[in-house]
């Protein structure tokens, strides 16, 4: 039996237990109900209830959520439209998120999948500033895949 104070009461039967919490107009709860004999403490319950919510909801609020944001590109594309591509990607991994790249094949491009490989090539080479490579490029139906994740802040 532990008082409200954190005091220790000693083994008590549970009417006993039972009478000191209701004269202390507070709750009995059972810590470790498994123990022998079980363990109990005189508490205001609602109160613990309240603070327990608050310190998840501040827990939540400090965690960050990491969304996978997606780069389209195609095997054909031009020097610019794929500087634009790398500093999209560059600004989604400085604010955390991660990236799934993905380099489509059109009608019969698909017959040169090595344009693709190249392509990504450039892009993972482009952006190690700021990302490394999570799973590398693998080719999924008409189109290959590569997920880049943000390097840890050090």
């Amino acid at each position: 039996m532990i008082d409200a104070d954190g005091k220790k009461l000693g083994v008590l039967s549970s009417k006993e237990a039972q009478q000191i919490a209701f004269d202390q107009e507070l709750d009995l709860v059972k810590i470790a109900p498994q123990a022998t004999p079980p363990v109990c403490r005189i508490m205001d319950y609602g109160k613990y209830c309240f603070e327990q919510q608050k310190r998840e909801k501040e827990a939540r609020k400090n965690q960050k959520v990491v969304s996978i944001k997606e780069i389209r590109m195609f095997s054909t594309i031009d020097t610019h439209d794929f500087e634009t591509k790398v500093n999209q990607a560059v600004k989604f991994l400085q604010g955390g998120d991660k990236l799934k790249v993905s380099v489509r094949f059109r009608k019969r491009a698909i017959a040169h999948p090595q344009l693709g490989e190249e392509l990504l090539e450039r892009f993972k080479e482009a952006v190690s500033s700021v990302g490394t490579v999570e799973k590398p490029a693998k080719m999924e139906g008409r189109s290959i895949v590569m997920f880049v994740s943000p390097k840890a802040a050090k």
